[in-house]
């Protein structure tokens, strides 16, 4: 791979001194809108929907396309032991049960858009891999090539099918036996028809780019596809025009969706290069800040922090990505409305969130993790969020998912010990940060970052303030948290009483910790046994507790983590920090 372009000091939107606000994106669905697409699943199975599907099949496929990612090794490795193996959950092949399933909806939805081809193809060859191939799929369409039904016609499911079936083909349609060929060309030109009337109803992100890709995909590689690839191009331009922010940012705020996208488009466009026509300008476009921006919340070492629920990945994943897409650019600094913040220096990277939570209609687990960041020197992680809700094993236990979403999970502060913004039972976010202020400067000396939210307003009276600065040399990152009375910005108070505030930052996986003997200050050594960032606070008791960090897997690990605690008075109160590289 090419190596991304090296991030300057120049001006990338970056505006010394401006305040920015940015508003929350709404609240959850409507009871109309839940209404609505319980009727739309109703009305699959009614005759009127059913003649929708009716019509011709292909007796081939025009082009064969090519993944250009590769695939998880574990996972293939199980498949070719006979095994349908996701997030530590295991299937036998010849124990499927689609008709009457007992799996998880996470691993359903990894089973049926056959995102599992990519797995098998990377660790065998066609000769090895399309007996398996072939026998996953004769189990799918036994059970579903002719009863649509949810999960499995799901549109942004058969968007991703429609991909995957026709980029891995060889493995799917290489068998000797027409009936079976038959009915996997005809499940795909029926599952294009049900994308033609489904696809502009699923809800917006990255599910309504996942089925436009499919509506695309098949306009390309059907025979006589072209009206639908065009009236395919124009619904996935109206739904990346809803999924992206202006400066890349993917609407629910997560990094595993930007790199969801990110792949949905590469392969989409790699359709067009199998057919040797020209992908539209909007999907290469979209490409390119989608690639931005995912590397602006990138780690020294390339690799992905954990935000919104998303898993560590590893800068190896993420450089083998960004080069199958060909993109060439710099890490977005400064994203305004995907709300996260990048300061580096040296071999010193900060990625800050700057934005309220996302909406949600817009995501599903989203965390309270407001003015949280992310600190990490060269290869190492030094300060993270616990991370992965979305993306722990299945098997590990259900109350850790909701537990890794909490303010308290995330490197911020806590005030009442209570979420900055809620999260009820039934998983959706509640009241909590609406809007965020944001103002950011960069000097010849540092780069200084200010924002407070008002998650706290509401119940407690108070806004939390950070302030951040990390020097030109990346060997000192000083920060101040900040509680004010909401009436000191012309809001009102409701508290009463003193509250009691907690601050975590939670340590990488490896970074050993010493206390000194004030109580005040730790030292850090680093998993290389050579460096040490000292810390230092002021206005708190520090404390040093266990955490815990999820891996790229999904794995939890035994971490430790920083703990300031104090009490906030009614006038509010202050707490200083300071990392610094001692060497």
């Amino acid at each position: 791979m090419t190596d991304p372009l090296p991030e300057t000091t120049e001006p990338d939107g970056i505006e010394a001194g401006k305040r920015l606000i940015r508003q929350s994106g709404g609240k959850g669905l409507s009871l109309a809108e839940r209404l609505s697409e319980r009727l739309e699943r109703l009305a699959w199975r009614t005759p009127f929907h059913a003649l929708r599907l009716r019509g011709k099949h292909p007796l081939k496929l025009i082009a064969v396309a090519d993944d250009p990612f590769f695939g998880d090794i574990e996972r293939g490795e199980a498949l070719l032991d006979g095994m349908v193996l996701f997030r530590g959950e295991a299937v036998p092949i010849n124990a499927l049960s689609l008709a009457r399933p007992t799996f998880s909806a996470p691993f359903a939805d990894y089973l049926h858009s056959f995102a599992w081809l990519r797995d098998l193809s990377s660790v065998a060859t066609r000769a090895t891999a399309a007996p398996i191939a072939e026998a996953i799929m004769r189990h799918w369409l036994a059970a579903h090539e002719t009863k649509v039904s949810n999960p499995a016609w799901r549109a942004d499911l058969w968007g991703r099918r429609l991909l995957f079936w026709t980029a891995h083909a060889p493995l799917i349609l290489s068998s000797t036996d027409l009936v079976y060929r038959s009915k996997v060309l005809h499940a795909l030109a029926r599952g294009a028809r049900h994308l033609d009337n489904t696809a502009a109803k699923v809800a917006a992100g990255v599910p309504r780019v996942a089925a436009w890709c499919g509506v695309v995909a098949a306009g390309l590689m059907i025979p006589g596809g072209d009206p639908r690839r065009v009236f395919g191009e124009a619904g996935l331009a109206r739904a990346l025009a809803a999924a992206v922010f202006e400066d890349g940012g993917s609407l629910g705020r997560s990094p595993a969706d930007q790199l969801d996208l990110v792949q949905l488009l590469t392969m989409l466009r790699e359709t067009y290069a199998a057919r040797r026509m020209e992908a539209p300008d909007v999907l290469g476009d979209t490409l390119t800040r989608l690639v931005a921006a995912l590397l602006g919340v990138c780690h020294a070492d390339g690799g992905l922090g954990s935000w919104q629920g998303s898993a560590p990945i590893s800068g190896e994943r993420i450089e083998q990505i960004v080069e199958a897409t060909g993109v060439r650019t710099r890490p977005l600094r400064q994203a305004r409305d995907w709300g996260y913040q990048r300061l580096s220096a040296g071999k010193t990277v900060v990625v800050l969130d700057a934005a309220p939570p996302p909406a949600n209609r817009q995501a599903t687990g989203g965390c309270a993790s407001t003015l949280a960041f992310e600190l990490s020197d060269a290869g190492h992680r030094i300060v993270v969020n616990c991370g992965g809700a979305n993306g722990a094993l299945l098997t590990l236990p259900p109350t850790l998912a909701p537990a890794l979403r909490t303010t308290a999970a995330h490197s911020t502060l806590v005030l009442g010990d209570s979420n900055s913004t809620a999260i009820h039972a039934d998983g959706a976010l509640g009241r909590g940060v609406s809007a965020v202020e944001l103002s950011r400067q960069e000097t010849d000396e540092l780069s200084r970052i200010e924002a407070s939210h008002d998650g706290y307003v509401r119940r407690l009276g108070l806004i939390h303030r950070r302030c951040v600065t990390l020097s030109t040399d990346g060997r000192d990152f000083v920060g101040e948290d900040t509680l004010l009375p909401a009436s000191a910005r012309g809001g009102s108070s409701g508290k009463q009483g003193d509250v009691g505030f907690t601050v975590r930052f939670h340590l990488g996986l490896g970074v050993e910790v010493a206390s000194t003997a004030d109580g005040l200050a730790a030292f850090l050594r680093l998993p290389d046994g050579r460096s040490v960032w000292q810390f230092r606070c002021r206005g708190a008791t520090l404390a040093v507790e266990e955490s815990l960090w999820i891996d790229g897997e999904g794995r939890p690990h035994r971490t430790q983590q920083l703990v300031l605690t104090g009490v906030a008075q009614p006038g509010g109160a202050g707490i200083g920090w300071r990392f610094h590289r001692a060497r």
